[in-house]
């Protein structure tokens, strides 16, 4: 009974043998997985770059007031950047599916079945930080900035300056909040604990306000509209980490007690 226990717990998931993969084919695979991004993303652009227009309007609702444009060519390039990030905002599903089928040959059968709770988690989360920044830091933020302008200064801000700064702010919260769904499977695998992220609060906190320096625009008031919410996240991803990765926890270790022979209902001593 024993031998039968161990021998299901060494157990190893059976890789087909188009999974067994030499490196150069891992390569050519990377590729034709680029590839299909590539197609996605230009296939979106030329529908995108017919409504640049009206996409450049919506982008520009958090400033309320009027861009220009200081070059002839700017233009023209501003209406194919916008079409650009519109395209690769709408082919996001494509990309997680494409990074996730990639490194799925390599995962347990039982980690393979969150495709799907990953795919479409992983599409949320990041719009909801695009749209927590565009709806909400932007319209404050920009509003902060241009205060210091006073009655001596007016601004006149390039579309092209505008579109950059936006469209990095969008894509730098984008990817932020991405972290839960990032806790959640490390919690799955046994790799991170609630125990862990609690402990390490202090040195997390100071690795969020290094990144959201580097992520954010290069001033203290974007740092921290980027910081503050980051470290939201990071309290919710204990929470999750505590109430999805516990569970796996235990049954490791009635598994391992179990196997073992030991009792799972101890005694109590005599004296």
């Amino acid at each position: 009974m024993e031998d039968k226990q161990e021998t299901k717990k060494r157990k190893i998931r059976k890789v087909a043998p188009e999974e067994k993969l030499p490196f150069t084919e891992h390569l050519e695979e990377f590729r034709w997985r680029l590839i299909i991004v590539i197609a996605t993303v230009a296939v979106w652009f030329g529908i995108c770059y017919n409504y640049s227009a009206d996409i450049i309007r919506f982008v520009q609702k958090p400033l309320n007031q009027k861009l220009i444009f200081i070059s002839p060519t700017e233009a023209f390039f501003v209406n194919m950047k916008v079409a650009f990030f519109a395209a690769l905002f709408l082919s996001l599903p494509v990309i997680i599916y494409q990074l996730w089928a990639f490194v799925a040959p390599g995962l347990l059968e039982r980690e393979k079945k969150y495709t799907l709770p990953f795919i479409i988690s992983a599409t949320l989360c990041f719009l909801t930080g695009a749209g927590f920044c565009y709806f909400i830091v932007l319209p404050v933020g920009t509003k902060f900035l241009l205060s210091f302008a006073g009655s001596e200064l007016k601004p006149m801000i390039s579309i092209n300056n505008y579109i950059s700064f936006i469209s990095r702010f969008m894509i730098a919260f984008g990817a932020v909040f991405e972290f839960p769904v990032v806790i959640f499977f490390l919690s799955k695998v046994g790799i991170v604990t609630p125990e862990i992220l609690s402990k390490n609060r202090r040195y997390s906190i100071l690795g969020i306000f290094v990144l959201s320096a580097i992520l954010s625009p290069p001033d203290v008031f974007s740092m921290f509209l980027m910081a503050i919410p980051l470290m939201g996240l990071y309290e919710i991803s204990i929470i999750i980490s505590r109430v999805f990765g516990k569970k796996a926890a235990k049954g490791k270790v009635v598994e391992g007690l179990s196997g073992q022979g030991v009792e799972e209902t101890l005694e109590p001593l005599n004296p």
